[in-house]
């Protein structure tokens, strides 16, 4: 598994066309709000070149990729936090998704009407980040008012929960995401235990019409100013590119975007930013009857990692046979490589790195 990410937006910005391009499921788009009403869920193979040479000197079986899921959430309208459009609902779907994308509205069309009437990209992010934060902040008041309760009651531990509700019941009350809270390790658990909305990983992603996806416009450069200065990452898509995309071929798709002088596809993009904010790596396995790509974290060690395929493999743990990427590579194939001295064995302290080749060595 890769990440399962949540798109996002108010009514009218593309999420849908811009979902059913990466994922090509096939969401109901119109030119009106609350085109979606329930989340159109969508699986998408994440696109790793790597895999794809591994396959070509193996010649598997099988051919596994990473997946990636995408959510499509209903549109937010200013007054979600209050139940206002389908807000409730949203709110909820949000929750259960590790990372979020904003589409963010980059283009002007007479013809497609903006819930707001104007385009304005900075104004967008800020109502939606503004519902999100009255959201959890809804949380964080119910589980102030439960803690000051056991608090009084002398329950322990509890008025330090109570001491770390007020404090981050203050910080969203100045209309600060969570994600920028100073974290006690009391906080750190209120937060993951309520799954603010604010605390999620978040970039945007620039909706823009063909001619301006290679250089952008003033739109999107007001939009990277924005969320440069909060530390935040963007992407440029084209839905209807994207739509384009969805139809070809991998060979025709390759031709398509350097005829469009594009180096990569939106998708790509999307996948590379969603796990580059949450730490996410790959490392693979190999042989005639798989290959395949595993997700990990970064920084993990190669137990844990071994646990990612069966958690038997973690447990009983002894060595990993490993090969980086670009041994491989550089080499053609494990034996070569392997000759040349590269084949390592590595122990229980051994911090994968992101295309190594692994084969691990357990105890049943």
């Amino acid at each position: 598994m890769g990440f399962k990410c949540g798109i996002v937006g108010l009514p009218n910005v593309g999420k849908s066309t811009i979902f059913n391009a990466i994922t090509n499921a096939g969401a109901e788009s119109a030119n009106y709000p609350f085109c979606t009403i329930n989340p159109n869920v969508g699986m998408v193979n994440v696109p790793d070149k790597r895999l794809n040479v591994l396959a070509k000197v193996y010649k598997p079986r099988n051919l596994v990729p990473a997946v990636t899921q995408f959510v499509d959430i209903a549109g937010l309208v200013k007054g979600a936090a209050n139940g206002e459009g389908l807000g409730n609902q949203f709110l909820t779907h949000i929750r259960e998704c590790e990372a979020i994308m904003e589409v963010v509205r980059c283009f002007d069309d007479e013809n497609i009407i903006h819930v707001h009437e104007t385009v304005d990209p900075i104004r967008d992010v800020e109502i939606i980040e503004t519902e999100l934060i009255l959201k959890d902040l809804e949380s964080v008041e119910k589980r102030l008012a439960a803690e000051a309760k056991n608090a009084r009651v002398g329950a322990a531990k509890a008025k330090e929960r109570l001491a770390a509700c007020e404090a981050l019941a203050a910080h969203l009350g100045e209309g600060k995401p969570a994600r920028a809270f100073e974290e006690s390790e009391t906080a750190k658990e209120i937060i993951f235990e309520l799954a603010l909305l604010t605390a999620k990983p978040i970039f945007y992603c620039a909706n823009v019409s063909e001619s301006d996806v290679l250089t952008g416009n003033a739109y999107t450069e007001q939009l990277k100013k924005y969320a440069a200065e909060r530390g935040q990452d963007m992407a440029i898509i084209c839905g209807k590119i994207e739509e384009e995309l969805s139809g070809m071929e991998r060979e025709e798709k390759s031709i398509f975007l350097k005829d469009l002088g594009m180096a990569e596809s939106g998708l790509d993009q999307v996948i590379h930013k969603g796990y580059a904010i949450l730490g996410l790596q790959t490392f693979f396995t190999a042989g005639e009857k798989e290959v395949r790509a595993w997700t990990f974290n970064k920084g993990w060690k190669a137990p844990a990692c071994a646990g990612v395929i069966h958690s038997d493999f973690e447990r009983g743990f002894i060595r990993a046979e490993t090969l980086s990427y670009a041994d491989f590579e550089k080499h053609g194939n494990l034996n070569t490589a392997k000759d040349a001295g590269l084949l390592r064995t590595e122990g229980k302290e051994y911090e994968v790195k992101d295309g190594d080749i692994m084969h691990f060595l357990f105890n049943a």
